[in-house]
């Protein structure tokens, strides 16, 4: 019964933006199918073969390694403040994300991450027909930022129509930076967090393709890659990378105080007006009810539906670490089933604070292109949580 829930879960994710496609007849079914059987394909092969698990535990190993790693860099600098908690965010999370900056572009500078988006975007133009600057910004936006992967195509810009460029921005929303991924790891079960940075990007697509459809002559369909500007050296790059970690880091942790602190205020007005009616509530528990029925057909058992959309609402309307942060104490209460879609659901930038991220980034790179942007900020948005629904149903089927 709840795999049959997840299976019209599904269809209903496909069909909503189908009913607001902007041109149903140019929908390019062949590319959507393939890319839902490579979806489940690889959801299957990671949770449901004893290789891809083993590959899973590898690769969760090998993260793990690399925390340990950006461990001992913390504890140098900040090891003789004691704490009572076993785990603070600032240490154990935040600082975290300027080792795995600085490893980023370490890999960057050594030419091996873009050899591999290479490679496998043009993969996946090749296996979907889908047009090549769409395909490597899908890849690229699995390893960075919503800006950084933006940046990658701003020499390309000039070949983006309005449909083109909804459907890169959808691709960099519905991603997580590769430099948080880590974080992301301290917080979630490691095998969603890898799950989910690999399926958001073919959703983002699904959906982008749905919503809105392009259709570029083979002519047109050429990519050329902006080469960002390249550190001089191993230790140049190094630097660079933990300089933009430290901002990464301090941006985030500027974003939760703020937004974790306005939740508790607009918490608090909650409640008084729901004491007015004798009702007892909070900011939370109404976007949980909202958001029941897509939480219900994605999967999640009827009795935990409202606990779940609670969390996703907040990533939507706050961000991905505060729906985080309100998830994992629920964690050992919940099944596993809901461990899972709502762990691989919260792997997105998908929430209000990415459109004007988003829109400032374009803006930056053309000024006219970035009004576009703005104008459909909604609507990406709108993409981009379906898009999040979407491979969390697909990966609750396989629990």
């Amino acid at each position: 019964m709840d795999k049959l829930i997840g299976i019209i879960g599904i269809i209903v994710i496909l069909a909503i933006p189908l009913i607001f496609s902007k041109n149903r007849k140019d929908i390019d079914i062949k590319a959507i199918v393939i890319m839902l059987v490579l979806q489940f394909a690889l959801t299957w092969f990671m949770f449901n073969t004893s290789i891809g698990q083993s590959f899973l535990n590898a690769v969760s190993r090998g993260f793990n390694r690399l925390l340990e790693f950006a461990g001992v860099g913390v504890e140098f600098v900040f090891g003789g403040i004691e704490t009572n908690a076993p785990f603070v965010f600032f240490f154990n999370v935040l600082l975290v994300i300027i080792f795995f900056s600085t490893l980023l572009s370490i890999l960057t500078y050594l030419k091996i991450l873009p050899l591999i988006i290479r490679v496998l975007g043009g993969a996946l133009s090749r296996i979907t027909g889908l047009p090549k600057v769409e395909s490597f910004n899908a890849i690229n936006s699995i390893f960075f930022g919503q800006s950084e992967a933006l940046l990658a195509i701003k020499s390309q810009f000039f070949r983006l129509n309005k449909d083109r460029l909804y459907t890169v921005c959808a691709s960099a929303m519905g991603s997580v930076s590769a430099s948080t991924s880590g974080s992301y790891m301290q917080l979630l079960p490691p095998q969603f967090v890898l799950a989910g940075m690999v399926l958001n990007a073919f959703s983002a697509l699904i959906i982008a393709s749905i919503l809105m459809p392009v259709k570029v002559p083979k002519e047109e369909d050429v990519i050329e890659i902006n080469k960002t500007e390249q550190a001089d050296s191993f230790f140049e790059a190094m630097s660079e990378g933990a300089i933009d970690g430290l901002k990464i880091a301090g941006i985030v942790g500027g974003m939760l105080i703020a937004f974790i602190a306005t939740m508790e205020f607009v918490n608090f007005i909650v409640a008084g007006v729901g004491g007015l009616f004798g009702a007892e509530t909070n900011f939370q528990e109404i976007l949980g009810y909202i958001l029941y029925p897509l939480a219900f057909l994605s999967g999640i058992p009827a009795n935990e539906a409202v606990q779940a959309g609670a969390v996703m609402g907040t990533k939507i309307v706050l961000n991905e670490f505060v729906a985080m942060l309100s998830f994992q104490p629920m964690i050992p209460d919940l099944s596993d089933r809901t461990v899972a879609i709502v762990s691989t659901y919260l792997i997105s930038f998908a929430n209000f604070s990415s459109i004007g991220i988003i829109a400032g980034s374009v803006k930056a790179i053309d000024r006219e292109r970035g009004r576009i942007v703005s104008s459909f900020g909604f609507k990406l948005l709108f993409g981009a949580t379906l898009a999040s629904f979407l491979s969390a149903t697909i990966v609750g089927l396989f629990f």
